[in-house]
Formats: C-alpha cells, sequence, structure tokens
C-alpha cells in the first residue's frame, strides 16, 4: 500500500505561482512513476506531468513551459512548480503513484482567479 498527501494548493491570481507538494509513505520502494493530475468542475481527469524514478518527465501541452515536476526520492515526495498561472489551470490537483497498481492522493484545490 501506498498513501499519498497533496499540499499546496489555494488562490492564487493569473499570472501567478504555486508549489504542490506529494508526500509519498508505505511501500514507497515499489513506486516508479508519480504524476500529477487535475480535474476542473465538468471535466474529465487529466494528466498534468509525470516523472519516473530515474527522472525522465512528460508534460501535458497546456502546460509545457510553466509547470516543472520534481522528485525528490529522499524524502520520499514528488512536487509540482506552477508558473504563470491561467484561469483554465483551476482544478482539483491529484498526486498518482504508480507500482503494480495505481494510488491517488486526495486531491488539493488550486484556485486562479482575479
Amino acid at each position: 500500500q501506498v498513501q499519498l498527501v497533496e499540499s499546496g494548493g489555494g488562490l492564487v491570481q493569473p499570472g501567478g505561482s504555486l508549489r504542490l507538494s506529494c508526500a509519498a509513505s508505505g511501500a514507497i520502494f515499489s513506486i516508479n512513476v508519480m504524476a500529477w493530475f487535475r480535474q476542473a468542475p465538468g471535466k474529465q481527469r487529466e494528466l498534468v506531468a509525470g516523472i519516473t524514478t530515474g527522472g525522465s518527465t512528460n508534460y501535458a501541452d497546456s502546460v509545457k513551459g510553466r509547470f516543472t515536476i520534481s522528485r525528490d526520492n529522499s524524502k520520499n515526495a514528488v512536487y509540482l512548480q506552477m508558473n504563470s498561472l491561467q484561469l483554465e489551470d483551476t482544478a482539483v490537483y491529484y498526486c498518482k503513484a504508480t507500482t503494480w497498481r495505481d494510488y491517488w492522493g486526495k486531491g488539493t484545490l488550486v484556485t486562479v482567479s482575479s
């Protein structure tokens, strides 16, 4: 079992920045990929960014150049630095860890509003 707890969400103005954190506990040795997803009201959950144990990353086109995913294996954590936030980035952001199955956190709300 893997437990994930997200933090760092909040209210930010357009153009602002936020840094999300996801702390993993439990069977962390078995985690391969960690990723951030988001779900906006009325929309499906979508991949934002992912990172492998080795540090390879991938991003949704909508966040490339603005968001950066990073991973600290010593702290069992993954981060999402979000810059130049836009109104359409408003969503609940979820952390996901993949072992032989997927584990999800409960999410943290990011609201971009003026």
